[in-house]
């Protein structure tokens, strides 16, 4: 379950990592990213370390270039969210 602004950010800003929409309302964005099983992390840093670990070539991206990739969401509250499409 991820928190009602996680969905709403996901919803709002798709656009980002699709070209065309996953999700037309709420309940489709929150089934979807229980479907991808979209991660929510504290900060870049973490980011950073999870797609490390996932096999992704990090390692010469700043934190900056890393907040612009578009399976990483910002969201209201300071934490990230990754969307895997």
């Amino acid at each position: 379950m991820y928190k009602k602004e996680y969905v709403e950010t996901f919803l709002k800003n798709q656009g980002q990592l699709f070209d065309e929409p996953v999700a037309d309302d709420f309940e489709e964005a929150e089934a979807f990213l229980e479907d991808c099983m979209a991660v929510v992390l504290d900060s870049l840093k973490d980011v950073k370390k999870y797609l490390d670990g996932m096999g992704a070539d990090v390692e010469g991206l700043s934190l900056k270039e890393l907040e612009e990739e578009s399976e990483v969401f910002k969201l209201p509250d300071g934490k990230y969210m990754i969307v895997e499409g």
